[in-house]
């Protein structure tokens, strides 16, 4: 028997790219709302509850709102906003991360996905944190870059309009008060003490997204080398199926000495590069911020709990 799934805001980008996951898929019923009536709470909660896996792709007020919706104790939620990442009740959607995350994924009824941009940091910070290298009072500074695809329909719309505004040819450093949505999962999740500094950047690319953090080796809580932390980190990740650590200054990866971030696009794989000299060591994450930072990583927990291979329906697996 199939197993019975909605899509709560389909029409949206991660929705969508949701819905093209498993357009190969035939273990799966994709359960479909009239569009006239797709925001109206009674028939909403009868799709909810009538599916196996329902995934919210919606604004933080209307997820809490759909996840109300749900009194069948057998529907799991999978959120992708914002709304529950930090709540202790639902598991955090980052499986590579300890065994303790993949197996509170198998277990719950909600799931949490990660930010796109907190998928990045937290990549990096939850090894470097509980390795015991990363203090966790550190002054975390974080840069990041992103395509536009990330910002939103509207965002989308004036990126690929004719006649643009043409500083929308550079790239635009944003979220200037330092208050990003995803800040307080970094801190939660990683352990940190107090939240990073973050600089994000939207850039003129469709979709991929890089996130930076150095360090300086005098400030760390153990005496390191940048090759040290390559070695925590390849030790850390070495059984992930979509998490790889790159060899050491991006050895057999990098064909220049750049790092681009839309070379995973389309795809639910993360690299993880550790460079810089021993004094200042510098990590960077790169991956998809539609895939594993979204839609991928939405998935792949599903898959998880489904009891079948992760990467079923990912397109690096097809």
């Amino acid at each position: 028997m199939a197993v019975k799934v909605f899509i709560d805001g389909k029409e949206g980008t991660t929705g969508l790219k949701i819905f093209e996951r498993f357009a190969k898929r035939n273990d799966l019923e994709i359960l479909q709302i009239d569009e006239e009536k797709r925001k109206d709470p009674v028939e909403k909660a009868k799709m909810i509850n009538a599916s196996d896996y329902t995934f919210l792709c919606l604004p933080d007020a209307a997820a809490i709102e759909s996840a109300e919706l749900c009194t069948n104790p057998n529907t799991v939620i999978i959120d992708a906003s914002t709304a529950h990442r930090t709540n202790p009740d639902w598991a955090y959607g980052f499986p590579e991360l300890d065994k303790s995350f993949r197996e509170k994924i198998q277990t719950s009824k909600r799931i949490a996905v990660p930010g796109c941009y907190a998928s990045g940091f937290i990549s990096l910070g939850y090894p470097l944190v509980k390795s015991g290298i990363l203090p966790k009072d550190y002054p975390v500074v974080i840069h990041a870059v992103s395509g536009y695809s990330g910002a939103g329909k509207k965002a989308i719309a004036q990126y690929e309009a004719e006649g643009r505004n043409p500083e929308l040819d550079s790239p635009r450093l944003y979220a200037l008060t330092q208050a990003h949505k995803h800040l307080p999962e970094m801190k939660k999740i990683t352990g940190l003490e107090y939240e990073p500094v973050f600089n994000p950047y939207v850039c003129d690319y469709f979709q991929g997204m890089t996130v930076t953090v150095g360090l300086h080796a005098r400030m760390l809580g153990k005496k390191v080398t940048a090759h040290d932390v390559w070695e925590m980190m390849q030790e850390h990740y070495k059984d992930s199926h979509f998490v790889q650590v790159a060899g050491f200054m991006g050895e057999g990866t990098l064909t220049e000495q750049f790092i681009p971030a839309n070379t995973l696009a389309g795809t639910n794989n993360m690299q993880i590069f550790v460079y810089g000299n021993d004094d200042r060591i510098m990590l960077t994450s790169r991956f998809d911020n539609l895939g594993k930072g979204a839609s991928g990583a939405a998935v792949q927990c599903m898959n998880i709990m489904m009891g079948i291979d992760e990467g079923t329906g990912l397109k690096e697996y097809e």
